[in-house]
């Protein structure tokens, strides 16, 4: 298996739904930032993995096809929220195994406004072995958007198994916006305190509107390269993907009432380990994470899925500010999901994006000092979820 590489990326500034451009626009813009940021052409370019997961068929091949014709293989890629980070995974399995040298991974989303809804009524919902398990539970306003109370149902099975009060999950969003206020292609930069999130308008269990991510329109892209290539033709060598997970869901995600495994705790657990496994990281060393944070709730049970801090202990893990600035690693400097936004074929590849800035050391205002290595985590319902261990090798 080869050093995988990632020689450029490029992103637009994400937007509200109506105040960008078209997909295969934003899609355009995001792959030919990605390539100038490599220093080389779409010629170069011998596969393309593009993600999105509302829209028709070829629209990978629309978006593709003003860069160049060159008759490359382009795969449209559908994985949910995870399907930047797998069209990530693509590109690097064909690198990794000599397949091609050189690999887009480009991700897109021109959403709609409002909460995800089914868009295919008239069939069984992927997601309906998680969606039966969250209506049959009490309470709540059973209208709420249903990925609401999903992730708003794993809040409530936190709280109950571990004592904590919502405000954890407030103190989460709160970080968030502290953090987009750095990023100039965030969404949502103006600060939030507390008070403001709790007396938010609730949306379902914990969840109030502030804990919950916004539907955002937007663009990203990655150049995947072997090193002996872009060593040949003088590219950044020094970004490494040195190692890479995609799992679903494994037995026993749906057999009870456990919401924190209806919405992916199981295979984030096991996505990590296997990438820890390969890669001889302790997940106590990663100094930066982006993580999948489409709701706050998600969030906080993240930090013990991926190890970053023990089962039970994610309130200390805040309240200690061991999430952020100061402290032992800094959780979505770019704002995450919760205030840069989730145009969901295109977060995934975001996230690569903000990682690889971090490990250049160009992230400007959120630069995390002294990183060199970085820890990436998508997951989408239904249900995939990719996690990837980033590296600066000199």
């Amino acid at each position: 298996m080869t050093n995988v590489c990632i020689s450029g990326i490029g992103m637009v500034p994400f937007a509200k739904p109506g105040r960008s451009e078209t997909y295969d626009r934003m899609g355009q813009a995001a792959a030919r930032a990605a390539l100038a940021d490599a220093g080389i052409d779409y010629s170069d370019v011998q596969q393309a993995y593009v993600g999105y997961v509302y829209g028709d068929s070829t629209s990978g091949q629309n978006a593709l096809y003003d860069i160049g014709m060159t008759g490359i293989p382009v795969v449209n890629v559908n994985n949910n929220c995870s399907t930047g980070s797998t069209a990530l995974w693509l590109a690097r399995q064909a690198v990794a195994s000599g397949a091609a040298d050189c690999v887009l991974a480009l991700g897109f989303e021109q959403m709609q406004p409002g909460a995800l809804v089914n868009a295919y009524p008239d069939r069984p919902s992927p997601t309906a072995r998680g969606e039966d398990i969250a209506m049959a539970r009490p309470g709540g306003d059973q209208t709420a958007p249903m990925a609401a109370k999903l992730f708003g149902g794993a809040g409530v099975e936190y709280m109950q198994r571990y004592g904590v009060t919502s405000e954890l999950f407030g103190l989460v969003s709160v970080k968030a916006r502290n953090h987009a206020g750095r990023n100039p292609l965030a969404v949502f930069r103006d600060p939030i305190d507390l008070d403001t999130v709790m007396s938010g308008k609730q949306i379902w269990g914990p969840l109030t509107l502030l804990m919950c991510c916004p539907p955002t329109n937007g663009a990203a892209a990655a150049i995947v390269c072997s090193e002996e290539f872009a060593r040949s033709r003088g590219l950044d060598a020094s970004i490494r993907l040195r190692a890479q997970s995609l799992v679903t869901d494994v037995a026993g995600a749906f057999d009870g009432t456990d919401m924190m495994k209806v919405v992916g705790y199981d295979m984030t657990a096991l996505a990590a380990r296997q990438v820890y496994e390969q890669s001889g990281v302790d997940p106590l060393d990663i100094p930066v994470v982006e993580l999948h944070d489409c709701f706050s709730t998600n969030e906080v049970i993240t930090y013990e899925g991926l190890g970053l801090t023990p089962e039970g202990t994610a309130e200390k893990f805040v309240l200690d500010g061991d999430n952020t600035y100061g402290g032992r690693v800094v959780t979505n400097p770019s704002g995450g999901l919760l205030s840069k936004g989730h145009p969901l074929g295109a977060t995934g590849l975001a996230q690569c994006a903000e990682l690889v800035w971090q490990l250049r050391g160009t992230a400007g205002d959120r630069q995390v000092e002294g990183a060199r290595i970085a820890l990436q985590h998508n997951l989408g319902l239904g249900g995939a979820c990719v996690v990837s261990l980033y590296e600066k090798v000199n």
